[in-house]
């Protein structure tokens, strides 16, 4: 059953969200807002980058009259960078975010994030990735050492907890239960490590006999 089961293709969509420089301070209740509309956050970081790395942030806007207000504004502070994950995440917190101008924002998304956190067309509050293609290229930038996997959801999810976790987990607790350790959780966590199914093999060891 095991080997004639493919592995399950499991596939949640990611989006870069930047909290930029003039609303920082407003991170827990922005982030608040991002969970309560069914996003998660994979990754979090706070962070400043330089003028010339926001001039490569926004390759793409280079040439436009903005620009350099654009990358001096985006290296006045910190912001904080988060990866968020739900299923059709792009367009999801582009209709969250609003309008990119938060006066436009305010007559015709009231309840838009940028109707809420932002002041204009430049200091809008928030980034947003506007394309599948970019979110990664923007993902990548923020957290260079992020691998871009699937994230498991639903069924599929669940298919894969019953195929590949549970029976390692399962035998874990079994031993647990016979062995009665003084620290269960340190044991189950070395039992785990010791078994992963997962973990690296080396093909063969050449002993110093056979080399001899």
């Amino acid at each position: 059953m095991q080997m004639l089961m493919p592995k399950p293709q499991i596939f949640v969509e990611r989006t870069l969200a930047l909290i930029k420089p003039d609303v920082v301070d407003k991170e827990e209740e922005i982030e608040d807002l991002i969970l309560r509309s069914g996003f998660l956050i994979i990754q979090k970081r706070k962070l400043q980058l330089s003028p010339e790395q926001c001039s490569n942030f926004y390759a793409d806007q280079y040439g436009k009259v903005f620009f350099p207000n654009l990358t001096a504004y985006m290296s006045s502070g910190p912001l904080v960078a988060m990866v968020l994950a739900r299923h059709c995440a792009v367009s999801y917190w582009k209709e969250l975010l609003g309008p990119p101008n938060s006066i436009r924002a305010r007559r015709t998304h009231p309840h838009s994030l940028r109707a809420i956190y932002g002041t204009d067309d430049l200091r809008n509050g928030l980034h947003g990735s506007l394309s599948i293609s970019s979110a990664e290229r923007e993902i990548r930038f923020m957290f260079p050492e992020v691998i871009l996997e699937p994230i498991p959801a639903g069924q599929r999810a669940r298919d894969y907890l019953n195929l590949y976790v549970k029976p390692t987990l399962l035998a874990g607790l079994t031993a647990l239960c016979k062995e009665k350790p003084a620290d269960p959780m340190t044991w189950l966590a070395d039992w785990l490590v010791e078994h992963n199914p997962n973990k690296p093999r080396l093909q063969h060891q050449i002993t110093e006999e056979e080399h001899q």
